[in-house]
């Protein structure tokens, strides 16, 4: 990670290299503001955890951008100050950021979001309907993410699954064997739902973009825009009585709430009159073992409402 101030602003910030792959950049980067800062590796990646989880910084690319409310939601603030402190106390340095440089909120277009839920469909033709439908995923080319793909993952599962996951996109693992949630988080989330008695078979797993973003980076708001009405038609088709949204870009595309995932758990949302559940994505327990909890309670909730209605 590299991170320096300059009159002219704030120069990329890199991620450590807990947030890259395996074969992402080099140490080097990571290693310059670690010496710099006397932070350790573990408190870096714990930092910025917390940071994203919290909407304070977005992952773009590998670069860091943060974010700054609307103007008519925030306060007048001075952008910087001068701490005047003791040499017995320590201060932490913060870098001046120009306004410019930061990003306003992410937001996408409610109407398709907000139409009506169409009748629902026999059993015995939701099945060839997907199948039309993940032929038109495979050969989609509306946004940039189709020039770096190794093939688009559609979504696997029951065509009548009484509950829906949804996750942000493909990794690398989901990229090369076109089908969702394979990797690591994959395999917890397997985990997870052996916990309530539940199997992919019972369910149907898929991902708001259905290629994978470069380097693994967030979706962009045009390739969700262009990718989400996909989704959208295979919730139409499957019907399910939840939607269990894996992770900040599922609940955002979903319900359009732009808040992290801690502020919306446990909250009442709804995608044309279908309950959702706001979640945090598998590879946040990979990253934050100790949250781990949060994910028992979120499926305590789904078993709670697949309960038949006495």
């Amino acid at each position: 990670m590299r991170a320096a101030a300059s009159a002219g602003g704030v120069e990329p910030v890199a991620h450590p290299s807990g947030w890259r792959e395996a074969h992402g950049e080099a140490e080097a980067d990571a290693e310059s503001v670690w010496q710099a800062t006397g932070y350790g590796r573990e408190a870096w990646q714990a930092t910025l955890a917390y940071w994203l989880e919290s909407g304070v910084v977005f992952r773009s690319g590998s670069q860091l951008e943060f974010y700054v409310p609307p103007p008519q939601t925030r306060r007048e603030m001075p952008v910087s100050r001068t701490v005047e402190s003791s040499p017995s106390e320590w201060t932490p340095a913060v870098p001046t950021v120009p306004v410019a440089a930061l990003v306003q909120p992410f937001a996408l277009p409610v109407g398709e979001r907000d139409a009506a839920l169409p009748d629902a469909l026999p059993v015995g033709e939701r099945a060839a309907i997907l199948a039309d439908l993940a032929g038109q995923v495979g050969v989609c080319e509306r946004c940039s993410l189709a020039r770096t793909r190794t093939q688009a993952v559609f979504g696997v599962g029951a065509v009548d699954a009484a509950v829906v996951f949804v996750g942000e996109g493909p990794g690398a693992e989901e990229d090369m064997r076109g089908e969702p949630f394979v990797g690591a988080a994959g395999r917890l989330l397997d985990n997870m739902l052996r916990g309530v008695g539940l199997g992919r078979s019972q369910v149907f797993i898929a991902n708001v973009v259905k290629c994978r973003p470069p380097g693994n980076r967030n979706p962009q708001v045009e390739e969700v825009t262009a990718c989400q009405g996909y989704l959208f038609r295979q919730l139409e088709v499957i019907r399910p009585r939840v939607i269990f949204c894996l992770g900040k870009f599922a609940l955002l595309c979903l319900t359009g709430h732009a808040g992290a995932v801690g502020q919306a758990r446990g909250q009442s949302f709804f995608w044309r009159s279908i309950p959702v559940i706001a979640s945090y994505h598998p590879a946040y327990y990979l990253r934050t073992p100790s949250r781990k909890r949060a994910a028992w309670e979120d499926l305590l909730r789904l078993i709670k409402l697949l309960q038949p209605v006495p």
